[in-house]
């Protein structure tokens, strides 16, 4: 299976991203066009029946919005068999979700063709589709959220490794003997540059309780001096990490994205000078698609099975 759709066709599939907080959902059509977006919490701590069931919830109000839907891909965390569309591996940001066989359930419950995917792979897919990698071949993602994923595209095409955990960037070692992470490493770039470990450090340093990412971000737009002081350690460490990318693969670009990049405007600039500091020649692109990026990364690859040729 390639990752391109084929031929000049019109067909309606749906393209899911699972991830740690939320579930988010659309139909789109072969050019990409929205046809529906829905979002449900993921509310993973309540353990893998009941992610399945907000799942099942979001698809069956996608599939009667939308009935001539044809096949679906489902862009999850954790290291994805693209094959066989079996979770081999996942972080306890979703509890009891390795051995999750998504392409087997989807089309158990549904009946439909589909496909699977890591959701950073399938967030680079859309990019590459309809948003900031256009015009580009080679190309590597970081998606800065609740954890940190990253994807890897050479020739156009996605480069998923022979256990599946090529672009797996949020569990390459940062700091050597660093912080443990929930892989069971030490000093993951995950520990340093995600929206959790931005949390966590903020609500050491303060002593104020922190939701997540989001809310450090908030304080320091507001002037806030020790959220300011943790935004520029993160964008140090961000800097590194796409300086070693950079060495390593030499892409066209490297594109931010997630949930942390929605907020760029406050640490982006730091995040550049870092960079030129470090030498490092690389063009760094803001993802465009937003939060649906995987979600249109999961749609490409349902456009890319036989069934969506094909009739309803």
């Amino acid at each position: 299976m390639g990752d391109n759709a084929a031929g000049s066709r019109t067909a309606r599939v749906i393209g899911i991203d699972v991830g740690g907080t939320t579930i988010k959902g659309i139909v789109t059509d072969d050019k990409g066009t929205l046809l529906e977006s829905l979002t449900v919490p993921t509310d993973a701590a309540k353990g893998k029946d009941y992610i399945l069931a907000s799942l099942e919830q979001l698809m069956s109000e996608l599939l009667r919005l939308q009935p001539g839907v044809r096949a679906a891909g489902i862009a999850s965390a954790g290291r994805i068999d693209a094959r066989s569309g079996e979770v081999v591996f996942a972080t306890d940001n979703l509890p009891g979700w390795q051995g999750m066989r998504l392409v087997e359930w989807t089309r158990g419950k549904f009946g439909l063709s589909a496909a699977a995917d890591n959701d950073a792979n399938a967030a680079l897919l859309g990019e590459a589709w309809l948003g900031s990698g256009g015009g580009a071949t080679d190309l590597v993602m970081l998606t800065l959220g609740t954890g940190v994923g990253g994807a890897n595209m050479i020739g156009g095409r996605i480069v998923r490794g022979a256990r599946w955990y090529g672009g797996e960037w949020g569990h390459s070692v940062l700091v050597p003997g660093g912080r443990p992470c929930n892989c069971g490493r030490r000093g993951c770039a995950e520990q340093y540059v995600s929206g959790t470990a931005l949390a966590r450090d903020a609500a050491g340093e303060t002593g104020r309780p922190y939701a997540g990412g989001g809310e450090v971000l908030r304080d320091a737009a507001r002037g806030d001096e020790a959220a300011l002081r943790l935004i520029g350690r993160f964008a140090g460490w961000l800097a590194i990490l796409i300086a070693n990318l950079a060495i390593g693969l030499d892409p066209q670009a490297v594109i931010v994205g997630g949930g942390l990049a929605d907020s760029r405007n406050i640490w982006w600039p730091q995040l550049l000078d870092r960079l030129r500091a470090e030498g490092a020649d690389i063009e760094v692109r803001p993802a465009s698609l937003g939060n649906l990026a995987g979600c249109y990364g999961a749609a490409r690859l349902a456009l890319a099975l036989p069934a969506a040729a094909g009739s309803p």
